[in-house]
């Protein structure tokens, strides 16, 4: 039987990465055949092939091969872990799900997109393919935005939980909040939200010794502090 195929992005990129993380700690990565894109300087994920399946030209897209076709991280991740066994990452009850999809919101909307957005306006790296707006002012902006949202987000874990939610196990808000962390790392963006905020300083360690992390980051995900994942 051949596999849904996902289209995705080297770890780097966060939106992808999500995704990518979320399915090894699922324990589902198999069941999948990956395209990793060479997202610069080729902007392979604006050609026409892949925007005959996701206009967007945005990675990940997941090509059910029934005519299906799935793009958004949240949106993936939600229907796979609807449709495959195993611990429900966005939550078991109605209420877990609720809480973990309202965290998610609050990391992705107000931060994640912000340390994104100051990447792509800052830095023309990318080429003319992805890089369309350079406004270094907004970029900043952005920047101080990400760094006052994880504040609260901070605060939130300082009543000593291992996760948002408060439970033994990470979801999917959590899943998006490592992987803020970690493009936050990025030589391009160098905002180390782990350096500014105790409580995300612990939060990123923790993930840093899980089997799922250290397999979706195996190619180092250009932070020289995982460069042993990729040896």
């Amino acid at each position: 039987m051949t596999k849904p195929r996902l289209y995705t992005s080297p770890s780097a990129f966060p939106n992808p990465q999500r995704l990518r993380l979320f399915l090894h700690e699922k324990g589902i990565a198999d069941r999948f055949e990956e395209v990793i894109y060479d997202m610069a300087p080729k902007g392979e994920q604006r050609g026409w092939r892949h925007l005959k399946l996701n206009p967007w030209g945005e990675t990940p897209t997941l090509d059910l091969g029934d005519g299906q076709i799935l793009s958004e991280s949240a949106a993936i991740v939600r229907y796979l872990d609807t449709t495959h066994d195993g611990r429900r990452i966005t939550g078991t009850t109605p209420l877990e799900q609720g809480q973990d999809a309202m965290w998610d919101d609050r990391i992705w909307v107000q931060i994640l997109y912000r340390i994104t957005t100051m990447f792509h306006v800052r830095n023309e790296g990318l080429g003319p393919k992805l890089e369309l707006t350079h406004n270094p002012q907004w970029g900043e902006h952005c920047r101080k935005e990400a760094i006052a949202h994880a504040g609260l987000v901070d605060r939130h874990l300082a009543d000593g939980r291992d996760w948002l939610l408060g439970g033994d196990q990470p979801t999917f808000a959590d899943i998006t909040l490592c992987t803020a962390i970690a493009f936050s790392k990025f030589p391009s963006v160098q905002t180390p939200l782990d350096e500014r905020f105790e409580h995300l300083d612990g939060f990123w360690r923790r993930w840093k010794v899980r089997d799922s992390f250290r397999t979706a980051y195996a190619d180092g995900g250009g932070l020289d502090e995982l460069a042993d994942l990729s040896a």
